[in-house]
Formats: structure tokens, C-alpha cells, sequence
């Protein structure tokens, strides 16, 4: 993904990408590596909030930021630190490109909430920015690139549902024919990602016994479409030092349970609790029972699995003939 300074062609002066928030079905944390990262085992599923990023040539690369469904956006960066600019400076820089873009990024999914909404939305910069430049990179080469902006990227490039090791950026897909329905409730607070993850290690310091079976309890709940047995099997090590950080999980989950969701989990590092639900239909009635508890602003439902990130709208300059 190299070449010469180049400038995008003009017939594209906009492109519209949708990339899907995640949620980990199986999160297996191993010990912290020297480089302080930590060996994952994780079972990523994309449902259906979405992030949309549009793309238009500029003098600079800016970003503005707007919520969707009521999200909050406020602690979103909007500056070069933004995930979606770094994504697209990044792509700029390795194929050459010299043109700038304007950014607009349309959040769905909640801030800091272990979904992956910054992830997704340097999903969905990269291939809007590969087809405004017309670069004809190929999934692969935006998920190296991916990879060295965030574990989830190459994720939320690929959507529908995988298995991550390494950081969580090695992928390899899980076929399954099944949907399943989800009601998530979003925390008050986010939880830092950096700061779970070293709660999980103080809470481990005295020695930690993995639990085998588990990844092949996912698998093959997922290729039989079972929503029970799925629910049995889910499971994050973050979990409990989520739970630590934010002692209102466990009694989210709790409610959740009680009120008819065969299963509870936190999704990533929290603090978004993801319930699943027999059904679509069966979510939305969880969520209507969950609304009085939560209020409507912190529940949204979805399904999964959902595509990675994809082109919606490529708008193109008219030509002379009258053809676009």
C-alpha cells in the first residue's frame, strides 16, 4: 500500500460507510505480556448498532461528532487523538495520498461503553477512505492497518462473528446460520478499558486457573442456534473486576435475569451489560419491562450477527452528459 503522491478523483466528493458495535460472547484474558498487552481468547459478534462515518475531501482532516438515539458523545475526541483521523491519516500516509478529508461521524453506539463504537468507526473511515481515493485496498490490507490502530479495528471490518487471538486482532470466522437478540443496557459511567484490565490483574495476583471448555461451548452453541445454550456458555474474564469498578453491573444483570433474559454478561470492559434474549420479539418486550428500572435512554435492543463495515452512499458529481 505504497506509491506516489496521489490526489483523489473528483467524482467522489463524498462517501458513506456503516461499521457494527461488538459484543463478546466468550472473553478469555490471559497473563499480562511484557509489552502490556495480554493474550485474548475472545468470541466477537456484531449486532445491529451501528456507527456511520462520511468522508469528503478537505483542506485538513477534521471531525465533528453527532449522537444518534440519544448518545452521549461529549467525551468523544475532537481532534487528531480521534480514532476515526487517525485511521484516515494513516491510510493517507501509507498510499501516498495527499488530499485531506472532512470526517462526520453519526454515533449509535455508546462512549467508552465495551462495545467498540471508536473501533468501528476506524473501520468505517478506512473503507470509506479507500473508496473515495478509489484505492482498491482489499479487506486484508485495511485489517493489517487496522490492527495497528486497535484490537477491535480489523473487527469491525469484518463484522458478523469470529474468534480473536493474540490482542484480539488475529480473526478466524464462526459460520453460523442463527440470529440472536439482544437488550443492552448502557452504564452511566464508561469504564476505561486500560483501568479494567488492571483491576483484572491486581484480582489475579494470587494465581489464576483458567476454566477449559469454554470456547467450544460458544462454537457450538452458535452453529446450533441454541439462544439456551448460548447463554449458558457466555463468560468474560473482565467481568468481575468490571463488577469491582462498578459494583451496579451485577444487580443490572440481576434485574436483567429476573425480568426474563436467559443470560447476562458484561460486553467487553464494560460498562454496557448485554442480555440475551430468547427472540427479537422477546427483546423488545424485555426492554419495554426494563424501562422503568433504566429508563428508555440507557436500553437499546439489536440482533447479531450483522456484515462489517460497508459502503452505504458513494455520491457522485454529475457529469456533462447528464450520467452520475
Amino acid at each position: 500500500m505504497s506509491g506516489s503522491p496521489r490526489n483523489a478523483p473528483p467524482e467522489l466528493p463524498s462517501v458513506t460507510v456503516r461499521a457494527p458495535a461488538k459484543v463478546n460472547l466468550l472473553l478469555q484474558v490471559g497473563p499480562r505480556r511484557d509489552d502490556g498487552f495480554h493474550d485474548l481468547v475472545t468470541v466477537f459478534q456484531a449486532v445491529s448498532l451501528h456507527e456511520e462515518v462520511t468522508v469528503t475531501p478537505a483542506e485538513e482532516f477534521t471531525v465533528t461528532v453527532e449522537g444518534v438515539g440519544g448518545t452521549d458523545v461529549r467525551g468523544v475526541p475532537l481532534d487528531d487523538s480521534n480514532l476515526a483521523v487517525r485511521a484516515a491519516r494513516l491510510l493517507a500516509e501509507r498510499a501516498g495520498v495527499t488530499e485531506a478529508v472532512h470526517l462526520h461521524v453519526r454515533k449509535e453506539v455508546p462512549v467508552a461503553g465495551g462495545m467498540a463504537g471508536g473501533s468501528a468507526d476506524a473501520a468505517a473511515a478506512l473503507v470509506a477512505c479507500d473508496a473515495l481515493w478509489r484505492l482498491r485496498s482489499g479487506l486484508d490490507a485495511l485489517a493489517e492497518l487496522g490492527a495497528e490502530l486497535g484490537s477491535d479495528v480489523p473487527f469491525g471490518l469484518h463484522g458478523r462473528t469470529a474468534v480473536g487471538t493474540g490482542r484480539g486482532e488475529h480473526l478466524a470466522p464462526v459460520l453460523t446460520n442463527a440470529s440472536f437478540a439482544w437488550v443492552f443496557v448502557l452504564g452511566e459511567e464508561g469504564l476505561s478499558t486500560p483501568t479494567v484490565f488492571a483491576e483484572c490483574d491486581r484480582q489475579r495476583a494470587s494465581g489464576y486457573e483458567p476454566r477449559p471448555g469454554r470456547l467450544e461451548a460458544v462454537e457450538t452453541a452458535l452453529r446450533s442456534g441454541d439462544a439456551d445454550a448460548l447463554g449458558a456458555a457466555l463468560s468474560n474474564d473482565l467481568q468481575d473486576a468490571a463488577f469491582a469498578l462498578a459494583p451496579g453491573l451485577a444487580a443490572t444483570i440481576a434485574v436483567g435475569r429476573r425480568a426474563g433474559a436467559l443470560a447476562g454478561i458484561v460486553s467487553g470492559s464494560g460498562p454496557t451489560v448485554a442480555l440475551l434474549a430468547p427472540s427479537a420479539p422477546a427483546a423488545r418486550r424485555l426492554a419495554l419491562d426494563l424501562a422503568p428500572v433504566f429508563g428508555t435512554e440507557r436500553l437499546r435492543t439489536a440482533t447479531g450477527p450483522v456484515p462489517g463495515a460497508r459502503v452505504l452512499e458513494a455520491v457522485s458529481t454529475p457529469t456533462p452528459g447528464g450520467r452520475s
